[in-house]
């Protein structure tokens, strides 16, 4: 196998890993806001996914594949409503361990590995294209 095919199996690894990464920050985003619905119900757990690496035999290359996700184990946050249904008897509503601010800046790094992978099959294809129509000349 040739190493334009092994790029592009490499990215295209890196493609669905950072895909699979978009989608949990994604979810988490959504649900920034969401509590339990009586008291003592846990609010949305934030998820949080890793990269393992992954050979494959086939070809004989290490590619990235995104591992099982996970949960963050942090402690949720409180918040003061004591008309929530939700609410503890002091007022609090135990509210998602997700700060946003941090989901969006993980949105944009996963956003800029996914172009980087792109780019790079772009690159890989467009010499594979110009290999063969070389041959053909």
């Amino acid at each position: 196998m040739d190493d334009l095919t092994k790029s592009l199996m490499i990215s295209a690894s890196g493609l669905r890993a950072q895909s699979t990464r978009m989608r949990v920050i994604a979810e988490n985003l959504a649900n920034a806001e969401t509590v339990g619905l009586k008291p003592g119900d846990e609010p949305y757990r934030r998820k949080t996914v890793s990269f393992a690496s992954h050979l494959d035999r086939a070809s004989g290359t290490e590619l990235v594949q995104a591992g099982p996700v996970g949960r963050d184990p942090s402690a949720f946050g409180l918040r003061y409503e004591p008309g929530h249904p939700a609410a503890d008897a002091k007022g609090y509503v135990r509210t998602p361990n997700i700060e946003p601010l941090l989901e969006v800046t993980d949105m944009r790094q996963a956003q800029r590995s996914y172009e980087a992978n792109l780019s790079a099959i772009e690159a890989a294809r467009a010499m594979l294209m110009r290999t063969v129509d070389l041959l053909k000349g």
